[in-house]
């Protein structure tokens, strides 16, 4: 009964949502897509002619936002995005789309083999694992998705590039701010305010790789 009464609340608080309603109006494929859009403007991220990676794209919201970014005056893409997620994607005009778990070796080698050695403008992870109610194994799954991120970011960005992930605060969150602070000059926590109030995610900013790290185009 009580799961019940939870599923009716969370349907009634989404429904009533005003990011539900605005996603609908602009055609967003979720109300993400405002997280994202607040976290650009802040940071003033994403122009024409940048190469994007979306990680954990599906449903497609963040990806439908690059490709408003990178469009041009007749509605052509001016860069390029790449978005991988398990689960199937709709297709976007002028984005590349690969299913697969980013988790594994060959998924990775494949989106690797798709960039073909161009450096990453900006990779962007709303990836987030299942999760099994049990406090330390899930802690430990957010913390491998958000280093699998990092280790992809930090051998693909371009060395003024940046990395948007989601994260959520509790234990692990502090160790996954370190290593991203070995790694980047600059890194920032992000709550948008699309971001719901009682939910821990948070959006960490990573900017301005240290020296020896990312690729330069070639």
């Amino acid at each position: 009964m009580a799961k019940k009464k939870f599923s009716r609340d969370w349907l009634q608080q989404h429904i009533n949502d005003p990011y539900v309603k605005m996603a609908q109006q602009k055609g967003y494929r979720a109300r993400a897509a405002f997280k994202l859009t607040e976290i650009l403007d802040a940071e003033k991220l994403m122009r024409p002619g940048d190469v994007v990676v979306d990680l954990g794209s599906a449903p497609g919201s963040w990806s439908q936002v690059a490709r408003e970014r990178l469009a041009g005056p007749g509605g052509e893409i001016r860069g390029r995005i790449i978005a991988l997620d398990m689960l199937p994607m709709e297709p976007i005009a002028g984005v590349t789309f690969m299913q697969g778990d980013f988790r594994e070796d060959d998924v990775l080698g494949q989106l690797e083999r798709m960039l073909d050695g161009q450096a990453v403008d900006l990779v962007m992870s709303d990836m987030a694992p299942n999760l099994s109610g049990v406090g330390s194994a899930d802690s430990a799954r957010i913390q491998h998705v958000c280093e699998l991120a990092l280790d992809f970011a930090c051998r693909w960005l371009k060395p003024e590039g940046a990395l948007i992930v989601k994260a959520f605060h509790g234990s692990g969150f502090s160790q996954v701010v370190e290593a991203f602070k070995r790694n980047f000059q600059r890194v920032a926590e992000r709550k948008p305010k699309a971001s719901r109030g009682k939910s821990s995610e948070t959006f960490l900013v990573a900017r301005g790789l240290k020296a020896g790290l990312g690729r330069r185009n070639t």
